[in-house]
């Protein structure tokens, strides 16, 4: 008989959802009180064919629908095997280590958003070439996607977003200096990718 599928882990599922307000995160919530087509409060109801409460304007209808935003990273890989990390310059999380990444634009695609951005923030250019995974971060209303790439051209160097770059090995990422959740569960994927096992999952930062 042949092995089942082993399910995929969902780490974020584990974080509590602190400060969330109507199902939304409280920062959101606060930044949602108005309807933004008529001015009229927004409050929490019950839309015809869904069964759960949205945001909805009581005076022309309009429903404020809360979505996660796609954040896009690569996994940066040189040509000996190590993988390139920047340690960051702004927050959160500033001055701990994590991948390139960042918000994709409406007019690209994640690929494309994912070299943008790794560009931007390394001065390095790659070609992404496989998922390492995808990871929900609900407290931040983001999912995060990251892809292993090569490098293919462009010279590491610090950037506004980065205070350092550099590459380690597998077995000498400083885990102890990664500050975002989403960074510590694509390095734990992209290690065991590489036949190793990570260090033992410590306590989730909420971030």
């Amino acid at each position: 008989m042949a092995d089942h599928p082993r399910p995929l882990t969902d780490p974020g599922a584990a974080l509590p959802l602190d400060g969330f307000v109507d199902r939304v995160p409280g920062w959101i919530r606060a930044m949602l009180g108005f309807c933004s087509r008529c001015g009229s409060p927004l409050e929490p109801g019950l839309v015809p064919g869904e069964h759960r409460e949205r945001l909805v304007c009581g005076a022309c209808g309009f429903i404020a629908y809360v979505n996660p935003r796609l954040v896009v990273s690569t996994l940066p890989v040189t040509a000996q095997g190590e993988l390139v990390l920047l340690r960051r310059a702004i927050e959160p999380a500033y001055g701990t280590w994590a991948q390139p990444g960042g918000f994709l634009e409406a007019d690209e695609t994640a690929i494309q958003g994912a070299i943008r951005e790794t560009l931007e923030e390394t001065g390095l250019e790659v070609a992404p070439t496989t998922i390492v995974g995808l990871y929900s971060q609900p407290s931040s209303a983001v999912v995060v996607v990251a892809y292993e790439a090569i490098i293919v051209g462009g010279r590491a160097r610090e950037t506004a977003e980065a205070l350092e770059v550099a590459a380690f090995a597998p077995d000498e990422i400083p885990w102890g200096s990664v500050g975002l959740d989403t960074t510590r569960w694509a390095l734990r994927d992209w290690v065991r990718g590489r036949g190793l096992e990570p260090p033992a999952e410590g306590q989730a930062t909420g971030r």
